[in-house]
């Protein structure tokens, strides 16, 4: 890895994506949705002008919308787009990825992700959801599927599912936001990795970026160093945000 506009893929799921992305949800997405259309259309712009290809949001973030008018017009390979469903059942399931499709105006997204599993027994409880979102990529309109884990459980439990082909994991050196202790999550992300899954991080920067620059870069050059995290996202809501991130992404490559 060089920067964070390289492009590196997921595991066995074969997709591609650039190293850093751009999160929606900051704060449930109310960062995201109190800049407005016009500057968050005008901060992915600016992000995929410099490279960034990958774009995250969600269903409860409410920003499809925002997601949607921002790639209006760009053309679909040169963004990954990975959003989150809260369906506890089959036909909300089904439900769900067709009104995404409609919200975002695509013909597939790269990664669905059941979000926020809160319980060590999602791979049993959920087992309907997750038929559905596999006959979904089977048809072409998911690329990839995976979850989010709010908890150690839920995270252990994950480990074990080879349903997954990507997992979003929260993972600082601080131990903010996280699912255990950083050292703990890692060990856990790394068996992930070894098992073939494309590890997505989040919370990199905690919830709302740390107290300093050199915070952040001590992060991010913890994440980097582990070898096991393929990308991660990050919510901005200022391009000066992406370009520092970027920046200190160089840095903690060398």
């Amino acid at each position: 890895m060089k920067s964070g506009t390289e492009l590196v893929t997921l595991g066995r799921s074969g997709i591609k994506t650039s190293v850093l992305g751009i999160g929606a949800g900051t704060i449930g997405g109310s960062e995201q949705r109190n800049m407005g259309t016009d500057a968050f259309t005008a901060m992915v712009h600016a992000a995929l002008e410099r490279g960034v290809r990958y774009i995250d949001t969600a269903d409860n973030y409410h920003t499809h919308v925002f997601v949607q008018m921002a790639l209006q017009g760009v053309p679909r390979e040169q963004y990954f787009i990975q959003t989150k469903t809260r369906a506890q059942s089959a036909e909300v399931a089904r439900a769900d990825i067709d009104r995404f499709r409609r919200e975002l105006r695509v013909d597939y997204l790269d990664s669905v992700l059941m979000h926020c599993m809160t319980t060590g027994d999602w791979p049993t409880k959920m087992r309907p959801v997750m038929d559905v979102l596999y006959e979904e990529k089977q048809k072409g309109r998911i690329k990839a599927v995976g979850v989010s884990c709010h908890g150690w459980d839920p995270l252990a439990a994950a480990a074990e599912t080879d349903w997954c082909d990507v997992q979003l994991v929260r993972i600082n050196p601080f131990g903010l936001k996280m699912d255990g202790k950083p050292e703990d999550v890692a060990a856990v992300v790394k068996k992930m990795h070894d098992a073939g899954r494309g590890i997505i991080g989040m919370k990199i920067y905690g919830e709302t970026g740390l107290d300093s620059r050199e915070q952040r870069f001590q992060s991010l050059k913890w994440v980097l160093k582990l070898g096991c995290v393929d990308c991660f996202t990050i919510g901005f809501s200022k391009i000066e945000q992406i370009d520092e991130t970027l920046q200190l992404i160089s840095e903690a490559l060398v």
